[in-house]
């Protein structure tokens, strides 16, 4: 839809897939989260895993889904827009900015959950959502910053796609910036937690 309304202005197709990116991730989240812990992204579940907060087992089964739920995605998209079901993208992102790009916006992304999980669980959907729609516009990528979105999108000869050739790199990248994340955000905020504790015995 992006990219059939903007008439060829880039800036105008990427705010068309920024707007309703954010949007429904806060949706998912909020719906979602009760039921499964919202884990929509492979890259997330690595973090939740290396925490020990979720099995093996569980963190596959996870993974397995989300990508065939990407792929199914992308299929729905086709034949809501009339285009062929199976694509394959043209559209080349590759290059160490690019892949730079990838590990800072998943390790944003980590970051941001594991953060405000710990201090505002109740703000998880809306943070997320406002993260990975800022993150569009402050990397080169575009933040893909979701191993199954990355598959999903080979699949797509348009404007949101990946050459395939291109998307084990940034899988790779996403999956390096979860884990400096996670444990980034394990020190952090075992730090930020002393800190408050020596913070009230100095009150007290």
């Amino acid at each position: 839809m992006a990219e059939r309304l903007a008439g060829g202005n880039v800036a105008l197709a990427l705010l068309g897939n920024t707007i309703p990116t954010g949007a429904i991730l806060f949706v998912l989240i909020t719906m979602l989260g009760p039921v499964s812990g919202a884990h929509l992204n492979p890259a997330v579940t690595l973090a939740f895993l290396l925490r020990r907060e979720i099995g093996t087992s569980q963190a596959l089964v996870y993974i397995i889904v989300q990508v065939v739920g990407a792929v199914l995605g992308a299929l729905l998209a086709h034949a809501m827009f009339e285009e062929d079901l199976l694509q394959v993208s043209s559209n080349v992102r590759s290059g160490p900015a690019q892949w730079l790009s990838e590990a800072v916006a998943t390790f944003g992304l980590v970051a941001t959950i594991l953060g405000t999980l710990r201090w505002r669980p109740e703000a998880v959907p809306t943070a997320v959502g406002l993260y990975i729609t800022a993150a569009y516009w402050f990397t080169a990528s575009t933040s893909f910053a979701n191993p199954a979105v990355t598959i999903a999108r080979s699949m797509t000869d348009t404007f949101s796609g990946i050459a395939p050739v291109n998307a084990p790199g940034f899988i790779l990248m996403q999956f390096v910036g979860a884990v400096i994340a996670t444990g980034f955000m394990s020190w952090l905020l075992q730090t930020s937690v002393s800190g408050s504790e020596n913070s009230n015995k100095d009150v007290d």
